[in-house]
């Protein structure tokens, strides 16, 4: 199955185009010939796939009805932050898990299990942790939050495009060049370098299949 991933924190090429005369980054600059500088960072993007952000826990093994629901979580708020000084780029994020629960009679404490993942290129998996957010109910109470933190390093080279790749797309085209008009990120090879220098920090619950097929189908 394939995850579609939503981020909390966009990490992508940004071009923004200008009048003549404002010198900012992203500006095409008509005076000077074209140009556009690309705006990106090291810090890879932090989101939830989807289909993995809830869990449904049911009290008898292998029913799926409302009469057998037991607890339902889901991971909100995430709050993604990273430090890309150093040769690892550290990526962290916390994030609440919302827990609710059918039987409220007694106290109980839920373990949620979640993971962290780094993918390399929308693809490639590079590193993969597991850990759990414990949710407390009260006596009483059907509805408990938990807060989750993860983290994870991305090699801070690997993130970086190649030069030669930079400078296709900073490369300034004057008016009436033969490529003034390409698009430099149309091209497959700088494509292909981008996807290998972008990297995700993706966040969910570590499901069953079972799970997993009752989100995509619910």
């Amino acid at each position: 199955m394939t995850f579609r991933f939503r981020p909390a924190a966009a990490m992508a090429l940004v071009a923004a185009l200008a009048l003549t005369g404002c010198k900012s980054e992203g500006d095409l600059v008509v005076d000077q010939g074209v140009g556009i500088t690309a705006v990106r960072t090291l810090c890879p993007a932090v989101g939830v796939p989807d289909y993995t952000g809830n869990v449904t826990l049911f009290s008898q093994p292998g029913a799926q009805t409302a009469s057998a629901l037991d607890v339902t979580g889901v991971i909100t708020n995430v709050r993604p932050t990273c430090n890309e000084t150093g040769a690892q780029v550290y990526s962290e994020a916390t994030f609440d898990v919302i827990a609710t629960r059918r039987d409220a009679s007694v106290a109980r404490s839920v373990d949620l299990p979640y993971f962290v993942t780094v993918m390399q290129g929308g693809s490639a998996v590079v590193s993969k942790q597991v850990g759990t957010a414990r949710v407390n109910f009260a006596a009483g109470q059907d509805r408990a939050t938990a807060t989750a933190r993860a983290g994870a390093y991305v090699d801070a080279a690997a993130a970086t495009l190649p030069a030669e790749i930079r400078d296709r797309i900073t490369k300034r085209r004057k008016a009436g060049d033969t490529d003034a008009a390409l698009d430099p990120l149309a091209d497959p090879e700088v494509k292909a370098a981008i996807a290998r220098a972008t990297f995700e920090v993706l966040i969910g619950f570590q499901l069953t299949q079972e799970q997993l097929a009752y989100n995509a189908t619910r």
